[in-house]
């Protein structure tokens, strides 16, 4: 099944190179993840380059242990001329029991030519079907 553009869901394993002295994810670590979640979301969207240009809120909900499983669900939640706010969510859990939010943050995206200049998103391919 083909994943929406704009949205993008990745899973990692908690792992101990992830983790830090408690045995939990190392925020460092968290945040990665959730940057190349938004990352690829953006990409998605725009159909082209993107960097990032800011990260407006990073909230560490939960600690997620080694073992847990970690699932990062990314949306463009706002489209500009170039820029696009991607939000990101970490749901952890083990095999058996609910997933829970560990993580969440807002992230600002940039599309960019092949120098790396600001150039606008053309969302005239977007359906109506597409969450934004």
């Amino acid at each position: 099944m083909t994943q929406p553009i704009g949205i993008v869901e990745l899973q990692e394993l908690v792992l101990p190179a992830l983790a830090n002295h408690h045995g939990t994810l190392f925020a460092g670590q968290g945040l990665q993840l959730m940057a190349k979640a938004a990352f690829l979301a953006a990409r998605s969207l725009a159909q082209r380059e993107v960097v990032m240009a800011a990260v407006s809120r990073v909230d560490f909900v939960a600690p997620a242990q080694v073992g847990h499983g970690l699932t990062l669900r990314a949306w463009v939640s706002r489209v500009g001329r170039s820029s696009m706010t991607v939000c990101v969510t970490g749901l952890a859990d083990l095999p058996g029991t609910p997933p829970e939010e560990i993580l969440k943050g807002l992230f600002e995206m940039v599309a960019v030519d092949a120098k790396g200049r600001p150039v606008s998103v053309d969302c005239a391919y977007l359906n109506q079907e597409t969450p934004l």
